[in-house]
């Protein structure tokens, strides 16, 4: 399954992450991709709002992973744009993150190799036309649940 949503500013795509937030449910893993700016961090901080997270979220990035303990699930938001290696992800014991409790955003998942759980759902971010497109593909049953919800 595949479409596309136009999102014309921040709003749009902190609104989208939110309204997807309540057909998620744990395990799942979500790859983010898209250039830097493209709209992946604004996009998690949507949908976290949307499953009734409060507090601040911030961009992953210098720290490889945020971690949101709610009350239905954790959702671990890795960045992994500073990897070198693909072996980096067993490194830093990522592999403990990821479970049936878990909800796992995925920014740059391409440089963790396929030490990276598989993704269920795809959001790819395009800029475009002072917005952005995002392109939703499933790659699992549990996405397609996701997207037919």
């Amino acid at each position: 399954m595949q479409h596309s949503v136009w999102l014309p500013d921040e709003a749009a795509t902190l609104a989208f992450g939110a309204s997807l937030a309540g057909s998620l449910h744990a395990p799942l893993v979500i790859y983010l991709n898209g250039s830097l700016g493209a709209g992946k961090t604004t996009f998690a901080r949507g949908l976290l709002k949307g499953l009734g997270y409060t507090g601040t979220v911030k961009s992953p990035t210098y720290a490889i992973v945020e971690s949101y303990g709610l009350p239905q699930c954790t959702v671990h938001h890795f960045d992994l744009y500073r990897f070198a290696e693909p072996e980096e992800w067993h490194d830093a014991g990522l592999d403990d993150l990821t479970g049936a409790g878990c909800i796992c955003l995925i920014e740059w998942a391409e440089k963790g190799g396929g030490n990276v759980p598989a993704a269920d759902i795809y959001l790819d971010f395009t800029a475009k036309d002072n917005g952005r497109c995002c392109t939703v593909r499933t790659a699992t049953a549990r996405g397609e649940s996701v997207l037919a919800q």
